[in-house]
């Protein structure tokens, strides 16, 4: 549970550091950044097995490049939902979550399973 939590508050950093540097995206303090981690893991968990489902033939078609855009959408639906978290446009989100995935995975490379 704890492991939970610690991975919440370092995503929710990670949201603050990127909305300083990217672009097109803005959140207004760590509070706004912890319930945009929130509303994301539930979007990611309901929402976005079923539009990969529902997309499935245009993932193939564009040999899994579409998942891009899926979790662009997702990202940006987070920015309607959640106040305090805005995102300009659809390409803004897209660089948003490409780089958060990046940074998220470079980070997890680098803890230990103790």
């Amino acid at each position: 549970m704890l492991r939970i939590i610690i991975n919440l508050i370092i995503t929710a950093l990670l949201i603050m550091l990127l909305a300083n540097f990217l672009p097109g995206v803005s959140v207004d303090g760590f509070w706004t950044s912890m319930t945009v981690v929130v509303v994301l893991t539930l979007l990611n968990l309901f929402l976005k097995p079923i539009l990969q489902i529902l997309t499935i033939s245009i993932t193939l078609f564009t040999f899994g490049l579409f998942l891009f855009v899926i979790n662009a959408f997702v990202v940006w639906l987070c920015s309607v939902l959640v106040t305090g978290f805005n995102i300009e446009s659809f390409w803004y989100a897209l660089l948003f979550s490409l780089v958060l995935s990046i940074v998220q995975t470079l980070i997890g490379g680098l803890k230990s399973d103790v």
